[in-house]
């Protein structure tokens, strides 16, 4: 019982700091996609610290806050539209970071291991975004410009960033998880 304590209990404080850090936004684009001061980092520490079903739900949890907290609808107003946006810009999307601790975990040196299953759910997380852009968002491309194109460079301004921050954190932070992890 203690033990289902501490881990709900430490969730639940990731979650709020991953959603705090959410809505500190260093650079905002204008139709929604920001950089942030690290709001995956904490989501992605509960993947390495928890087994991969509850690392998924916390990272679904997150997903559901995210859209709380700014969801921004699409450009055409049709049932697929709001599904699309849904499914690949937040549930998806945010849900995969769960993933990182299950990604990663044969491979044994520590920072290696920490650091690509972090870039390897971040870039799972730019593929939703991505494939978000090409099929909804599309109309924002200038003329005679491919979808494909404008949500690569859209989408890769920022997850680009965000990708770098979160990957040297997760590097530098990678023996005290590890130790964190252990003390369980």
């Amino acid at each position: 019982m203690q033990n289902n304590t501490k881990k709900l209990s430490l969730s639940a404080v990731m979650l709020a700091l991953a959603t705090v850090l959410s809505l500190v936004k260093i650079f905002e684009l204008p139709n929604s996609g920001s950089i942030t001061a690290a709001s995956m980092l904490p989501v992605i520490i509960v993947s390495y610290l928890y087994d991969f079903k509850w690392s998924l739900f916390v990272a679904f949890t997150y997903s559901l806050l995210q859209m709380l907290c700014g969801f921004f609808p699409p450009p055409t107003r049709d049932v697929f539209s709001f599904f699309a946006v849904i499914m690949l810009d937040y549930v998806l999307a945010f849900t995969v970071l769960g993933a990182a601790g299950q990604l990663s975990k044969k491979i044994k040196n520590v920072k290696i291991k920490y650091t690509a299953g972090a870039a390897a759910v971040i870039f799972a997380r730019f593929i939703c975004h991505l494939i978000s852009g090409i099929i909804i968002w599309k109309v924002y491309a200038p003329e005679g410009q491919s979808p494909f194109v404008y949500s690569l460079l859209y989408n890769g301004s920022f997850m680009g960033i965000e990708f770098i921050i979160t990957v040297i954190l997760i590097f530098f932070l990678s023996e005290r998880i590890e130790k964190l992890k252990n003390s369980f």
